[in-house]
């Protein structure tokens, strides 16, 4: 329930007119890069264990994985406000394909948080375990770069 009204609610607040001034917009693309930084980092914990660059230790996978659940379902649509595109806006990757197609965005973003939660529930189990889990979420952050966001 939780996941369908923070997608519903993403999706409504991006659809809003525009209403804050460029500093405001600025704000909110340092926050919402805050948050990509913070996904990156615990996923790079994870990624380090899954690919044997780092020892797997199941108390320390399983505090990652908590965290990116808990990053996913925190209410950011504050974060989206339309004209924080980098068509109108310097300092962000993201496109203004984000909100031509809001609902869209909204479902990739949905199914981050279904591959983050299947990663919560295998990430402390075992190695092959998250490694397995790893990849699902891995693959919703790519399919939303890919449609969403600019390469460098």
């Amino acid at each position: 329930m939780f996941r369908k009204f923070s997608v519903l609610a993403l999706a409504a607040a991006l659809a809003l007119p525009a209403l804050a001034p460029a500093a405001a917009n600025e704000a909110a693309v340092k926050a919402r890069q805050s948050q990509f930084t913070l996904f990156a980092f615990n996923l790079g914990v994870l990624a380090g264990m899954a690919q044997g660059q780092r020892e797997y230790d199941a108390a320390t996978a399983q505090t990652a994985a908590d965290n990116l659940y808990h990053l996913t379902r925190q209410r950011q649509d504050f974060m989206w406000p339309e004209g924080s595109d980098n068509a109108s806006i310097e300092g962000t990757r993201a496109l203004p394909a984000i909100w031509d197609d809001l609902e869209g965005f909204a479902n990739r973003y949905g199914a981050l948080q279904d591959g983050i939660e299947a990663l919560q529930g295998a990430a402390g189990t075992d190695l092959a375990s998250l490694q397995g889990a790893l990849g699902g979420a891995a693959g919703a952050c790519q399919a939303c770069h890919q449609q969403f966001r600019a390469s460098e």
